[in-house]
């Protein structure tokens, strides 16, 4: 058995009880969800025996508050479409009794905060976790994003969707962390240089952010990480609104970059590279996923109808295709993410434009002296050449 749709055959707790769910009635209802601008990162759907549908919200509540959900007072919808006929009712309280926890002592935790960002970013964090409100989220996001610097980092709430097959629901994940300012400083450097590094990529300026925000880019050494598995690098939030008018994070995983097993049998490697490979491995690694993170994820623009008649880029002369040499005709439209356009394959696919970067950008002998390797001259012979051939 694999994870996958369960009418395909396979599992997924995403549609608890749900056996004869389709993909298509999970893109359907992804499809009226987004028209009514509310978030799946939190939900489970699942279908009823009369062929209804339930949205499951994650709350630590079992009703909307008094205000509403993040989609107004209204709990039960009438569909539309292939689904006319049916309804779809929003229920909160999904992990009711371990959200309900979690908002308490995240809001016990804001007390304790270094300064008022982190006070507010644990009060937004309380009312996402109690109310199941992914707009709160995104403010919690916001304000994180904002907290330059802080010695001890922290994140939580439902972040990647890798799990999901239709890849719009988050998987719950938290992590504390301490900085390392040694590492971190190398990576400041190399935010530093990112505005003469980004035009060394295959694509205009049209395609990119209309100006670089500098994030903040540190190594840590976490201290926990609670999830399915631990990513070497993580660049965050998710959401592309919030990248492109407050910013991200890029955050390097320091003793999780360096971390393997003793005596760990290495394949693929000529016995005369091995001692290099050995040597050189850990800082290749960490130079391709300072790349991957910082000038991977954090490049390139959704080119967007932000709302009826408004775009993000020239509408009236649209930016030329460096693949067909000829304008743009499509782009994203109101409420359309990257998740919900490209679906099931769009986490793979952004990380592999992510790790094409690195490949691309690691071979670059000026970002190789950032992480002092090399004097930025093209040189096989030296360190940076060892670094280069070892990754």
């Amino acid at each position: 058995m694999h994870l996958g749709f369960p009418d395909k055959g396979h599992l997924s707790a995403y549609y608890p009880d749900s056996p004869d769910i389709t993909q298509d009635e999970i893109e359907q209802i992804s499809t009226f969800i987004a028209e009514k601008k509310l978030l799946p990162e939190n939900t489970r759907l699942k279908k009823t025996k009369d062929g209804n549908f339930q949205l499951l919200i994650a709350s630590g509540l079992s009703r909307p508050p008094p205000e509403g959900g993040d989609a107004g007072p209204d709990t039960v919808f009438d569909l539309s479409g292939k689904l006319q006929g049916k309804k779809l009712e929003l229920v909160y309280g999904d992990h009711i009794e371990e959200l309900a926890k979690i908002a308490l002592h995240i809001k016990k935790a804001g007390l304790n905060a270094a300064n008022d960002t982190q006070k507010q970013m644990m009060d937004e964090y309380a009312k996402s976790f109690g109310s199941g409100s992914l707009n709160a989220f995104k403010e919690s996001q916001k304000l994180w994003v904002k907290d330059i610097g802080p010695m001890v980092e922290t994140n939580i709430g439902f972040i990647e969707t890798y799990r999901d097959p239709a890849n719009v629901r988050a998987e719950w994940e938290g992590l504390v962390a301490m900085v390392n300012k040694e590492r971190t400083q190398a990576f400041h450097k190399l935010v530093e240089a990112a505005p003469s590094m980004i035009p060394k990529l295959p694509w205009g300026k049209n395609f990119e952010k209309d100006t670089f925000s500098a994030p903040d880019f540190t190594s840590l050494e976490v201290l926990t990480f609670n999830g399915s598995g631990i990513p070497a690098g993580i660049n965050i939030p998710n959401y592309d609104d919030i990248r492109q008018a407050v910013g991200f994070k890029n955050v390097s995983l320091g003793n999780v970059l360096s971390a393997k097993a003793p005596n760990e049998p290495i394949p693929f490697i000529r016995s005369e590279d091995l001692e290099l490979y050995q040597s050189n491995r850990d800082q290749a690694f960490e130079v391709q996923v300072g790349i991957h993170e910082l000038l991977g994820h954090g490049t390139g623009k959704l080119l967007q109808e932000t709302s009826p008649g408004k775009y993000n880029f020239d509408a009236s002369s649209p930016p030329v295709s460096p693949i067909t040499n000829k304008p743009i005709t499509t782009y994203y439209k109101p409420g359309q993410t990257w998740s919900s356009v490209f679906g099931g394959f769009s986490a793979s696919y952004e990380e592999c434009r992510a790790e094409c970067v690195a490949m691309a950008l690691s071979c670059d002998f000026d970002i190789l002296q950032i992480f002092g390797f090399g004097d930025g001259t093209v040189d096989v012979n030296n360190k940076a050449g060892d670094v280069l051939y070892a990754g």
